[in-house]
C-alpha cells in the first residue's frame, strides 16, 4: 500500500472527491460496522471515475483505519457510521504538511525511537546500526552526498525500537524531508569529524543500553535543525 504525505494538488482534489462520494454512498446505504462496501468496479461505474482512483481512495481510508480490505470478503466498514463520518471529515481537511511540521514530528519520533532502541536492541540490531554508521562515515569522509546513508542509520535505530508504528511513521515522513532538505543552511559550519562524532555518540549510547544518554545524544544531533525551524 503506497501512502504519501506529499500529494500534488490535482491528485489530492481527485482523491478527496472520490472519498466524499464513497462516504455519501456508505451513508445512503446506511452501512454499519462490518458491512461490505460495493466493489471497486461498481463504484467506478457509479462515480464515473477510473478504478485506480477508487483503489487509491480505499487505500487511504484503509490507512486511517476506517475501512478494512479482506482478501476474500472485499472492503468492509471498520468502524461505526458516526465515527466514520467524523474521521472522513478530518481526512479530507488535512493540509499537506510543511517542511517544518515534518521536521518537528521527526525529531519527536527520533527521541522516542532512540530511547526505546537503547532499551530493546538486540546484538543483531546493534550490528545493523553499526553497519549503517560505517556506511555513513565512508560517504561523508569521501565528500559524497550522505543523506541516504544517514536515513538508513536512523531507520536502523527505529527498527531496534521494536515498535512497528514508529517505524511506519519514520518511513512516511523522512522521504519528503530529504526531498526538501537544504543541508548547507541547516548544517552550516559543521565539519566532517563533528558529524561523525554525533552519530558515533548515539551508537555508543545505544550499545551501552543507556536510554537517558541516547536521548541526550539524539537531542544534540538535532540541535541545529531544531534551531533552524524555530527561526522560520
Amino acid at each position: 500500500m503506497k501512502i504519501s504525505l506529499i500529494d500534488t494538488n490535482s491528485n489530492k482534489i481527485v482523491q478527496n472527491d472520490v472519498i466524499c462520494k464513497i462516504r455519501d454512498l456508505i451513508n445512503a446505504k446506511n452501512l454499519e460496522r462490518g458491512d461490505k462496501l460495493p466493489s471497486e468496479r461498481i463504484m467506478s461505474e457509479k462515480f464515473d471515475v477510473k478504478r485506480n482512483h477508487i483503489r487509491e481512495a480505499i487505500r487511504k481510508l484503509e490507512f486511517y483505519g476506517v475501512v478494512k480490505s479482506m482478501s476474500q470478503s472485499g472492503t468492509l466498514l471498520a468502524i461505526g457510521l458516526t465515527g466514520f463520518n467524523g474521521m472522513v471529515d478530518e481526512i479530507i481537511s488535512l493540509d499537506t504538511p510543511s517542511f517544518d511540521e515534518l521536521v518537528e514530528t521527526r525529531i519527536s519520533l527520533e527521541l522516542k525511537t532512540v530511547c526505546l532502541a537503547s532499551e530493546r536492541r538486540s546484538e543483531e540490531d546493534l550490528k545493523r546500526i553499526k553497519e549503517a554508521l560505517n556506511a555513513f562515515k565512508d560517504r561523508i569522509t569521501d565528500g559524497k552526498d550522505y543523506l541516504e546513508e544517514d536515513l538508513l542509520f536512523h531507520l536502523a535505530i527505529a527498527k531496534a525500537s521494536k515498535n512497528t508504528t514508529l517505524i511506519t511513521l519514520m518511513l512516511l515522513i523522512t522521504p519528503p524531508i530529504l526531498a526538501n532538505y537544504d543541508r548547507d543552511k541547516v548544517c552550516e559550519g559543521d565539519g566532517v569529524n563533528s558529524e561523525i562524532k554525533k552519530h558515533e555518540d548515539i551508537y555508543f549510547a545505544i550499545a551501552s543500553k543507556d536510554p537517558e544518554l541516547a536521548t541526550k545524544m539524539m537531542h544534540e544531533h538535532f540541535f541545529k535543525l531544531s534551531k533552524h525551524i524555530e527561526k522560520q
